[in-house]
């Protein structure tokens, strides 16, 4: 064999053989337990990423390790294809999104084919294929069937420039992720899935997610946010006909003393009430919609408020207090209204002080003066007693918090509430490239939904995309149709839906993607749950939270058994690839392939000096993006899987170096040398009826590496793994001379390339090759330590001639000193440096060292 690896000759014969073996085709086996293994499935946006290298690489180590570990596994792909990118991408470009999609996903599904990933191809889908969305429209019927779906007016984000709807993550800094114009608040009719049916399960349920990260289930937790609280009335003065009183929701009923003030969402409908008759009421409602609707938007935004002129009677004390409309009061929480603590609650604190309201403190440590206790900028937020409260006086926080609540029963004025932050799903958008909700609005029957014969309802291809806006709702023809009920004409639905939607089963149609229903429960309740989940953290509340809801509503519909109502048993969240910024002179960025090392540093191809900046993740925008196509052309995909696996702990964030790619491709190619300059015995030598110490030795390394390897892949310690196979090819490097030797390495370079295989399949199958094996490595067992040589009764102890480290001795752990002693004299390194004299002094630490005195 030739004393280098070549990884262009080799990467591309292995996957050809995978491809004619069809090795990763998954089928239905009841002979041999399943696995799951999905990573996230990518948006196209045109080209793979150093990101994407990480999360499939790691999904791929896992799949080829349980395949190899006799489980049949279930490894496949597909495209997260609608969106507003590939519209707007599609609007700037004067092409269709459809045609701008099919050409991304073809660009990296070539982009993707070097890894030698162990996909299975077949199953392949993209959301945006009628065939996908067909089936998503038939679960969106059957939802509504089960009042699972609705439709309602809701408080939206607007963008007025895009004139479509946002997501709160979309809405930046007050303005349009795209367009950059302020967003407003406006009113629309919407409709929504009904997530929050299931708010109690889907919060009990995280309980149960043990195989999650800790910080993930901590996120879902706090997204549905459960609170346990007191709904009830103030009575009011001032207020129109209608609003005699005002209702609220607290969950701090033991401050009610402390009340200052009342306040009410812009959008309750007292405002709007107001907002009728008074045009500052009305213009002050429309300065407040202008804010962003998420909660650390609010959190951020200046207090704004209005005084209504409206005063409401205090409960228990008599006192009337003012009512105001302020802009950090939202609608879908509570009831739209709360009483301001502003002693305790910092949101409150700031308005009060602000507007110069009441701040009455009425809880105090266990340790301050009740009389002296005060407030000044920073809300009280811990535990104590309860003061300046008439009968709450002295009562721990929960101890007034039942009195309230009890008397407030009694006297019917409110009643204790379970209330949950979770709100409805709105799936409503109002753009192009997106799955059709599949609904008719008719003038006699009103909103019916579609026939499930008449699915898929297909985008139209024929569509204007340079303007602004929705063009379904422009179409001249698509949106007219029969009523699916008595046939005269109606209008079709021109929203479409969230793109949250199409990844939130996408999971499960894997199991049968060419059903014609959305899932083929028979396939479904073989392969569901996934095994093991894989994608970055950035998802761990929306998609995750959807996914969860979906699961159930397709379980409650039988499209699941309710077996798969939690779909990822087991979750791991990646870090980033990171990789140093760079900027001319002029400050503008500057990718790697446009400078040039130079005296420590760098410079522009053209001699100009370069700013390096922090390490931060690959992103087009700063340019600090590593194309994986110039690596797997320069050092192979192999050295690509290997670096990006070894150099951290994958929960962490990754730095793509391209010093750490080269030592990856030294180290691949340091084991092909060790490997072709190794003398084997050949195949079917008989062993040894006891092993010489040396090649036992080897024998131990190999058989250690066999069950660290197993134990660190399992518990996702990739890099942990890659280490162990360093100190394996270590030991290889240093093997002496024995008769047995030659065995013992064959064994352990057939270990080796198994333990390799899921990190570097190609080098590992040319590997196996080379020792003469037959069949493909890819699909053999996975190697089984021998018990017996995972216990070490020698120990390596290192020995010095004054103070220099001459050698290294094998004894065994209850060895004698005299044993000892005499093994490292009988050293011809020791001898050597000793010479005619011999030792002046010899000491032996059992277990550690030797240290000879000339």
């Amino acid at each position: 064999m030739t004393t280098r690896y070549d990884h262009s000759a080799a990467e591309a014969k292995w996957r050809k053989a995978w491809a004619e073996a069809d090795l990763f085709r998954a089928k239905v086996d009841h002979d041999k337990p399943k696995y799951y293994v999905l990573e996230m499935f990518p948006y196209p946006s045109g080209k793979i990423h150093m990101g994407h290298v990480r999360n499939y690489v790691m999904g791929d180590v896992v799949a080829r390790y349980k395949m190899a570990k006799g489980f049949n596994v279930l490894h496949p792909m597909g495209w997260d294809a609608f969106g507003m990118p590939a519209e707007n991408a599609a609007m700037e470009r004067g092409i269709h999104p459809g045609e701008w999609t099919y050409a991304n996903i073809a660009t990296m599904k070539e982009q993707l084919a070097p890894m030698g990933l162990s996909l299975d191809w077949t199953r392949e889908f993209a959301t945006c294929d009628p065939e996908y969305y067909a089936q998503q429209q038939a679960l969106f019927l059957d939802f509504l069937e089960a009042g699972l779906v609705y439709r309602r007016k809701s408080v939206v984000n607007w963008d007025p420039v895009d004139m479509t709807v946002l997501a709160n993550e979309q809405v930046e800094n007050g303005r349009g992720w795209r367009s950059g114009a302020p967003v407003e608040r406006r009113e629309l009719v919407q409709w929504f899935f009904k997530i929050t049916a299931f708010s109690d399960d889907l919060l009990s349920a995280i309980d149960g997610l043990d195989q999650w990260p800790d910080k993930v289930r901590l996120m879902q937790r706090n997204w549905i946010g459960k609170s346990e609280g007191l709904q009830f009335t103030w009575k009011t003065h001032g207020a129109p006909e209608g609003f005699e009183a005002l209702e609220v929701y607290t969950t701090r009923p033991d401050t009610i003393f402390g009340a200052g003030f009342c306040a009410i969402a812009a959008d309750h409908p007292l405002a709007r009430r107001l907002a009728e008759d008074d045009p500052k009421v009305a213009a002050f409602c429309d300065e407040c919609r202008k804010g962003g609707t998420s909660e650390e938007e609010i959190q951020k935004a200046p207090k704004l408020g209005l005084d209504t002129g409206i005063t409401v009677d205090h409960p228990f004390d008599g006192r009337k207090l003012p009512v105001w409309i302020a802009n950090f009061i939202l609608m879908d929480y509570g009831t739209g209204a709360i009483f301001g603590c502003a002693a305790h609650d910092q949101r409150d604190l700031d308005f009060a002080r602000k507007f110069d309201l009441a701040v009455i403190p009425v809880v105090a440590p266990s340790d301050a003066d009740p009389a002296t206790f005060q407030v000044d900028d920073e809300a009280y937020l811990g535990p104590g007693r309860i003061i300046n409260s008439d009968f709450l006086d002295g009562m721990t926080i929960e101890q007034a918090k039942a009195e309230v609540g009890r008397r407030m029963e009694e006297a019917g004025q409110g009643e204790r509430k379970t209330n949950y932050r979770l709100r409805d799903w709105g799936v409503s958008r109002q753009r192009y490239w997106g799955c059709p909700i599949p609904v008719v609005h008719c003038g006699r029957c009103g909103t019916v939904p579609e026939k499930k014969e008449n699915l898929p309802v297909r985008l139209p291809d024929d569509v204007d995309i340079s303007k602004p806006g929705n063009p379904l709702d422009r179409h001249p023809t698509w949106r007219n149709v029969p009523c699916p009920v008595c046939g005269a004409p109606a209008r079709r639905e021109t929203d479409t839906m969230d793109t949250f939607v199409d990844s939130s089963w996408y999971f499960a149609r894997f199991t049968a993607p060419r059903a014609k229903t959305p899932t083929d429960l028979e396939a479904a309740s073989y392969w569901m749950n996934v095994d093991q989940y894989i994608g970055g953290v950035e998802h761990a509340i929306l998609h995750l939270l959807y996914s969860r809801f979906f699961a159930r509503a397709m379980a409650k519909t039988g499209h699941l058994p309710e077996s798969a109502i939690e779909p990822f048993t087991a979750l791991f969240t990646q870090g980033m690839v990171c990789h140093e910024t760079y900027q001319g002179p002029d400050g503008k960025w500057l990718s790697p392939d446009e400078i040039k090392p130079a005296d420590g540093g760098f410079t522009t191809l053209d001699g100009q000096p370069v700013t390096v900046g922090p390490s931060i993740k690959m992103s087009k925008s700063k340019k600090n993006v590593v194309a994986p196509d110039d690596v797997f052309e320069k050092y192979g995909a192999d050295t690509a899987r290997w670096f990006i696996m070894s150099d951290s702990p994958p929960e962490r964030d990754v730095e793509w170096t391209a010093a750490g790619a080269e030592a990856a491709s030294r180290f691949l190619q340091r084991v092909w040398r060790l490997r072709s300059e190794a003398s084997l015995a050949a195949p079917g030598t008989p062993e040894p009826a006891e092993w010489t110490p040396e090649a036992l030795a080897i024998r131990q390394a190999a058989h250690r590496a066999v069950q660290g390897v197993s134990d660190d892949i399992e518990g996702f310690a990739f890099n942990k793994s890659i280490a162990r196979l360093y100190e394996l090819v270590g030991a290889l490097s240093k093997a002496e001379a024995a008769p047995d030797m030659p065995l013992a390495l064959r064994e352990a370079y057939g270990i080796l390339a198994r333990l390799m295989s899921p990190f570097v399949p190609h080098f590992a199958e040319e590997l196996w090759s080379s020792l003469g094996e037959t069949g493909l490595l890819t699909g053999a067992p996975w190697p089984v330590a021998d018990p017996a040589l995972l216990v070490d009764d020698t120990v390596l102890m290192p020995v010095q001639v004054n103070g220099k480290r001459r050698a290294e001795i094998r004894v065994a752990k209850d060895a004698s000193k005299e044993a000892i002693e005499a093994m490292a004299l009988a050293e011809e390194s020791v001898k050597k440096h000793l010479g005619e004299a011999g030792p002046r002094k010899v000491i032996v630490v059992p277990g550690r060292i030797v240290n000879v005195v000339a």
